[in-house]
């Protein structure tokens, strides 16, 4: 049982903490990880299971912390697409293969991280965007996130170019991936994802989340909006190189 399993709960508690720290101040790049990690010892979908109340948990904090600094446009433009790709990822769950998904992402995280770095991550006006890329994105992010929480990479491919200013940019992220978490939490009880062993081990592991959060949002403030952009675009980058190591190796 993973009660007695310390290996278990030492890769738990480091995946919950970095993702609260992740998702509350740095856009929730590096918690893509926290699934991998916990799938070392146990099943993917039984830890997308236990993650997802831990989520939740996090991002009532962190939309605490940003509450009012929200870009409803992209928000709104976001949500549905959003949505669409919950669905497709519910009513595929028995079917498709998650390692391509973790192919496609890892490479797009890798071309993305290596074009920041190529533009000087030039911070510039903000601009509007396009609708049908906002879609696109949108789509693979509730798609993603409902298959492994991995909803980071392909909203910020699509948000990161817009160059809103850092705390609008992070409540965007945040209140998108809150409102997808609080939507999949549907679809993962409809599956029996959502039982009492899960349950259980999320409610152990909910200090871990909200202290993650909380110190995460202290630490973005000591960060400069270079520096900050840099850590997002390395961020990135790890985490491809992660999502393709699991694939190929």
């Amino acid at each position: 049982m993973l009660g007695f399993d310390i290996g278990f709960w030492v890769l738990a508690i480091l995946a919950v903490w970095v993702t609260g720290v992740s998702k509350s101040g740095f856009a929730g790049g590096v918690g893509v990880i926290a699934v991998p990690l916990l799938a070392l010892y146990i099943d993917p979908r039984q830890a997308a299971a236990i993650m997802l109340p831990l989520l939740v948990l996090m991002d009532a904090v962190s939309m605490r912390a940003w509450w009012g600094k929200l870009n409803v446009v992209q928000y709104k433009r976001l949500l549905a697409p959003a949505t669409l790709g919950i669905a497709i990822g519910y009513f595929t769950f028995d079917l498709l293969n998650a390692e391509l998904i973790k192919m496609v992402l890892g490479v797009l995280s890798i071309v993305f991280c290596l074009w920041g770095f190529a533009s000087n991550i030039q911070l510039g006006p903000t601009r509007t965007g396009n609708l049908w890329l906002a879609r696109l994105c949108g789509t693979i992010t509730g798609f993603t996130s409902f298959l492994a929480h991995a909803g980071g990479p392909p909203l910020n491919l699509y948000l990161l170019p817009l160059r809103l200013p850092r705390p609008e940019y992070l409540a965007t992220v945040i209140f998108t991936i809150a409102t997808v978490n609080l939507i999949k939490l549907i679809p993962y009880a409809a599956l029996g994802q959502l039982n009492v062993d899960n349950l259980l081990i999320s409610l152990i592991l909910m200090p871990v989340a909200w202290l993650g959060a909380k110190y995460g949002i202290k630490l973005q403030a000591l960060i400069s909006d270079l520096w900050f952009y840099r850590i997002i675009y390395s961020a990135l980058g790890l985490i491809g190189v992660k999502l393709l190591f699991d694939v190929l190796v």
